[in-house]
């Protein structure tokens, strides 16, 4: 009885939520134990959390001007198709479909497991059987939760945002308080020269950029935005700038209770801290912290939904996926595909190594889709955007983000290899499936299928263009 379509729901605090909610997640507490091993020392590793900070500023503020640009949701994606053309475009949604966003899911996925568990099983580890099957539980929960409404996803995004800056704050204050008493010997010698690797030095970048990871995210719902020209210039700045401060505090006050052994020991880095700092609180920490992973979860299920869902529009994924349920307007097919890969990578993968095998491609295609926004600069400068930054902004982002990803061969050339392998297995597949014509049988019976896919699922085609 009413047009089918995705609607315009995500207000300003909406669109907060997203940022806060997808950056603040697992990231802060299980990649300082990354970042903190590949960097060498207390010292240089805060400089590569304010780095890691200062390029996410960077990126957003070149997303934020792309998003005024270019009217359409999808991310990546979009801005990648619209300003380098489909093949490049085509290569990021298979590496995002089969490496990025699985392996992605899956650390995320892990990490709620491990820290809604870990109270339970204190002071030993969890079980790794146990943490991957309430891993699985907390996914095909979100799954579900974005499968049957918009509003209830984002609603709540909204309340686990507040729990995550609660989780933050909780961890932060008792740091800030011994380090206020003069305990300031794990700082000493923090620049030590000695244990500095510059070749694992892109790991560092990887795992805190990863802790970051979401500053991009309001450019993936773009046509669900309300007045997205005003609003994405202004969620992403103030949530930057909010994590940024809250993951420098986060890793003073770490540092300030463990010191650089126990955080390099440790399994769970936040639980670690609270039975040092907060024993009255061992039993609420990880809880907080498997809710902000939640929040993460959600957020990455809620926009890759709508990646997926623009590419099936723009006729470079299978037609099924652009199509809504009728009566829930969620798009669910997209919404469903992932649970495959992801359940895969979480009964086989180990956090760390899945980390540096996604963030390989990931930033590959960042570089490039903020590469784009130079050239789409070039080839039309009598497009006016409401909301435009300094040209050296995404010229620094995209040399960084490339110099890195090139750097990370040998840091890591076993996982960076399988990354660039996958990456280059979308050539073949673009000139089967996208570029050249199927045959009218294979055509035939494609649909077929299609369509008995959309009786069972219940869904169609959008019927209101909202870009």
């Amino acid at each position: 009885e009413e047009a089918v379509f995705l609607r315009k729901k995500i207000t300003l605090l909406r669109a907060f939520s997203l940022l806060i909610g997808s950056m603040v997640g697992s990231g802060i507490f299980i990649s300082p134990k990354g970042v903190l091993k590949n960097s060498g020392s207390v010292g240089f590793s805060l400089i590569v959390w304010f780095a890691c900070g200062l390029l996410s500023m960077f990126g957003a503020l070149s997303y934020a001007e792309l998003g005024t640009r270019i009217t359409k949701s999808g991310g990546h994606y979009i801005y990648i198709l619209e300003t380098l053309g489909p093949l490049p475009s085509f290569l990021f949604l298979w590496a995002e479909f089969f490496a990025i966003r699985p392996a992605n899911s899956a650390v995320v996925s892990l990490a709620f497991g491990r820290y809604m568990l870990e109270p339970f099983f204190a002071p030993c580890a969890a079980p790794l059987p146990a943490v991957k099957l309430v891993s699985l539980l907390g996914y095909y929960t979100v799954l579900t939760l974005n499968s049957w409404s918009v509003t209830w996803s984002a609603w709540v995004q909204t309340a686990l945002s507040f729990i995550k800056l609660l989780a933050l704050a909780l961890i932060i204050m008792p740091g800030m308080m011994l380090l206020a008493q003069g305990h300031t010997e794990n700082f000493q010698d923090a620049f030590d020269r000695q244990s500095l690797v510059l070749d694992k030095l892109p790991l560092a970048f990887y795992a805190g950029m990863f802790a970051y990871s979401g500053w991009f995210q309001t450019s993936f719902v773009r046509e669900e935005l309300i007045r997205p020209e005003r609003n994405i210039p202004l969620a992403v700045i103030v949530s930057v700038i909010t994590v940024v401060v809250g993951y420098m505090l986060t890793n003073i006050s770490y540092y300030t209770v463990l010191g650089t052994q126990d955080v390099l020991a440790s399994p769970a880095v936040a639980v670690s801290f609270v039975q040092r700092a907060f024993k009255s609180l061992i039993s609420v920490v990880p809880v907080l912290v498997a809710l902000s992973c939640f929040g993460t979860m959600n957020g990455g299920i809620f926009t890759f939904s709508r990646t997926l869902f623009v590419a099936s529009r723009e006729g470079q994924w299978p037609p099924l996926f652009s199509m809504i349920h009728i009566r829930r307007h969620t798009p669910l097919p997209a919404v469903m595909l992932m649970f495959p890969l992801v359940t895969a990578m979480v009964c086989i993968g180990d956090i760390y190594h899945l980390m540096n095998f996604f963030s390989f491609s990931r930033w590959l295609f960042i570089g490039l889709a903020t590469l784009g926004l130079i050239v789409h600069r070039y080839r039309h400068p009598e497009l006016h955007s409401p909301f435009k930054v300094p040209l050296f902004i995404p010229v620094s982002f995209t040399i960084i983000c490339l110099f890195t990803v090139g750097m990370s061969f040998y840091s890591d050339p076993v996982n960076i290899s399988i990354g660039c392998t996958i990456v280059l297995s979308g050539f073949p597949v673009y000139y089967l499936t996208v570029h050249r014509h199927t045959s009218d049988r294979c055509r035939s019976l494609f649909y077929y299928l299609t369509h008995k896919l959309q009786i069972l699922l219940e869904v169609v085609q959008q019927e209101i263009k909202t870009y």
